[in-house]
């Protein structure tokens, strides 16, 4: 399935940037300057109860701007890219109607690229096969289920981490169920979303010193230990109802402290963990940043960026 209505959207800014790169800072500053209101961008904040460890905007900054797509879903929901799409879709004519300017932030890059590429013609979610794919990977590793996409789509394969489970079941099950690699699918929608008018601002705040962003990340993983992460994840696992394999719980940071109350490694490492995960996941957020030509890059360590992600709106909006 393509673009919903194949039509351009009102006119909107993005904001996307990899994980502690300022764009909360950014997107405020923005507010101060027009009347917007915030569509989150971000697979994590749609779930309820996960405020620490997805470092969720407080209630001063969500009282300051409207925000939307925060708090949506419980855990144990899924919540998918089309479901964005659709959701994202409604808000910006809604702001637009309102008169106000719809301002998209955040870090998750598959539903900025759904948004403005159009979602793919691929086949659904097989249980079937993706419960087979499932008692694969326990006996091999996913690892070697990476090794196995690699052969049937090594263009997808490399881009996806060997530990990506994920992402690397739902290629494979793509496969399996159709016969054609999911690169295959992503051609097809850029060459749709190619015809496709843009009508947007697509600003990305990227690192020109990956040493000040991982320094960024560092800070951010002790704020949230220091504010009570790991007892967010305990009252998570009280529920008894959640486990590891969930979307949700497999967010940067959660795992990590899941597998150590699981006992899988010492509570010592969980700092260490959790912040080579996240350079991880920082790094996976910009190499598909580099994939969406169309953004204006300001290097977010640049003592000026939020001034000059100002400037950039203003530009666009004159």
């Amino acid at each position: 399935m393509a673009r919903f209505d194949k039509a351009p959207l009102p006119f909107y800014v993005a904001l996307a940037g990899p994980t502690a790169s300022g764009k909360t800072a950014a997107a405020l500053e923005l507010a101060r300057h027009w009347d917007t209101e915030i569509i989150s961008v971000d697979s994590a904040l749609v779930y309820l109860g996960m405020d620490i460890g997805t470092a969720k905007p407080t209630t001063q900054e969500r009282a300051a701007v409207a925000h939307h797509l925060i708090d949506i879903r419980d855990p144990l929901q899924a919540y998918s890219a089309a479901d964005f799409v659709r959701d994202a879709t409604r808000l910006i004519h809604d702001i637009t109607a309102r008169g106000k300017l719809p301002l998209l932030v955040g870090g998750t890059m598959l539903y900025f690229k759904a948004l403005i590429d159009g979602l793919d013609d691929m086949p659904p979610a097989d249980a079937a096969v993706r419960e087979q794919l499932s008692q694969e990977a326990a006996e091999r590793g996913w690892p070697a289920m990476h090794a196995l996409l690699a052969a049937v789509d090594p263009i997808t394969a490399q881009r996806l981490a060997p530990a990506d489970g994920q992402r690397i079941q739902r290629a494979l099950e793509v496969y399996r169920v159709s016969g054609l690699p999911l690169s295959h699918f992503h051609a097809a929608r850029a060459k749709d979303a190619a015809a496709l008018p843009s009508n947007s601002l697509l600003i990305s705040l990227e690192p020109t010193d990956r040493a000040w962003l991982h320094a960024r990340i560092a800070q951010r993983f002790d704020a949230m230990l220091e504010h009570g992460f790991l007892d967010e994840v305990k009252a998570l696992r009280k529920r008894g109802d959640l486990h590891v394999d969930l979307p949700s719980m497999r967010c940067v940071g959660y795992r990590q402290a899941w597998e150590a109350l699981d006992g899988l490694w010492p509570f010592e490492q969980l700092r260490d963990k959790g912040v080579f995960a996240t350079r991880q996941l920082a790094k996976r957020q910009i190499t598909w940043l580099r994939s969406m030509t169309q953004r204006q890059i300001i290097a977010c360590e640049a003592p000026d960026a939020v001034a000059q992600v100002v400037r950039l709106v203003r530009a666009a909006l004159q």
